[in-house]
């Protein structure tokens, strides 16, 4: 029998790092909550995969960044993106006095 899951609760009091949880996965997806909190990309790095990503932002905010033409996309609750296999992005800020929880699928043509 399905089991009832609520994504904005059951988050851990204290968060070293993102927490990534797999919700359910298929043939060509698989969709993730992810809690973050103060958290960010290094500077360093860039996010380069393979698969196509859609994120909805559920609570908190966070700002992406793409390596293209360093646009800064800001994003609240409500907010939905949809990121291209092979689109350089990272993660510039999620706020830092509260859960931002993003729902994320990613997928295969």
């Amino acid at each position: 029998m399905p089991g009832k899951h609520n994504l904005l609760s059951n988050v851990p009091t204290a968060l070293a790092e993102e927490l990534i949880e797999n919700l359910f996965a298929g043939g060509d997806f698989r969709v993730e909550r992810i809690v973050s909190r103060g958290h960010r990309t290094p500077t360093d790095f860039w996010y380069d995969q393979t698969e196509h990503e859609w994120v909805l932002l559920l609570s908190g905010a966070a700002a992406l960044r793409f390596a293209a033409d360093a646009r800064l996309v800001e994003l609240g609750p409500g907010d939905q993106l949809h990121i291209p296999a092979h689109c350089r992005h990272r993660v510039e800020w999620t706020a830092a006095g509260e859960d931002t929880i993003w729902l994320a699928i990613f997928y295969r043509d």
